[in-house]
């Protein structure tokens, strides 16, 4: 047990899954109450600058605290100069990237099992966009018999794709013209990419999954006009696997803190 103590911020389900984690690993864990005493300060993803009141509590922590949020917003960073506070983005760490799009991917494929009415198996299923997300549901949506076709726009991204086993990869400037072979879409690319023309170009009554942050990939007034299901579907780590979606989020602050110490001790 160290004597460092966390202030948690945020009463969500990954939230209090973190603070658990954190006390597991061996520190004190503690509320926003505790924020005046605490050394570390864990803020929430993404972090709401209005919801957590952050000028007021960064105005009571103690002079040398941390505070480790997800996604900080410009005006969160100046907040945080301005109380004198360093702040830290642990989303910016590509562990937890990678991590967080195992929930992610799974509550997609729930999504898709839930709203189709054939298997996965042998379906024709349109993956846009091969990042993290893209990867790790590419990869299982293979696993389960799917034939996943992935549209992306760099050249090693599709390279990766038909490295990981996807049936077929197409640049993104192809979409429209593949589009009629899918009635399953899932798109990962936070820019309009699934655009009218490209949307009309599917099977009728397609089901589109948009996994990208708002205002997503797809446009959502036009799928609705052309009669396809579109839907935006954030937070799945939260909604889905909060309990491992906390522990991902304490590895990765407790590894942010593990390498501050180590170079603050190499001078």
């Amino acid at each position: 047990m160290t004597d460092k103590l966390f202030a948690v911020v945020g009463d969500d389900a990954r939230q209090a899954a973190a603070g658990r984690a954190l006390a597991r690993a061996g520190f004190q864990v503690g509320g926003p109450g505790q924020i005046g005493w605490a050394d570390y300060i864990l803020l929430p993803l993404p972090l709401d600058v209005e919801a957590v009141g952050l000028a007021g509590l960064l105005r009571s922590a103690k002079p040398g605290a941390l505070a480790l949020a997800g996604k900080p917003s410009a005006e969160a960073r100046r907040l945080a100069r301005e109380a004198g506070i360093t702040m830290v983005d642990y989303f910016a760490r590509e562990e937890l990237t990678v991590l967080n799009a195992i929930p992610t991917a799974e509550g997609c494929i729930g999504i898709l099992l839930e709203r189709r009415v054939r298997t996965l198996w042998d379906a024709p299923v349109l993956v846009t966009g091969y990042g993290p997300v893209g990867q790790a549901l590419a990869v299982r949506l293979t696993a389960l018999g799917a034939h996943v076709t992935v549209a992306a726009r760099r050249a090693s991204q599709r390279a990766l794709a038909r490295s990981q086993g996807a049936h077929w990869v197409i640049p993104l400037e192809e979409l429209a013209a593949a589009a009629p072979g899918f009635d399953a879409v899932v798109n990962t690319i936070p820019a309009l990419v699934l655009t009218r023309p490209v949307l009309a170009a599917l099977r009728p009554g397609s089901l589109i999954v948009d996994l990208a942050s708002r205002p997503g990939g797809t446009d959502f007034a036009a799928a609705a006009a052309l009669g396809h299901t579109a839907l935006p579907a954030l937070s799945l780590p939260v909604r889905c696997a909060p309990e491992s979606a906390g522990e991902y989020v304490a590895n990765t602050v407790l590894e942010i803190i593990r390498e501050r110490v180590e170079q603050e001790a190499a001078g």
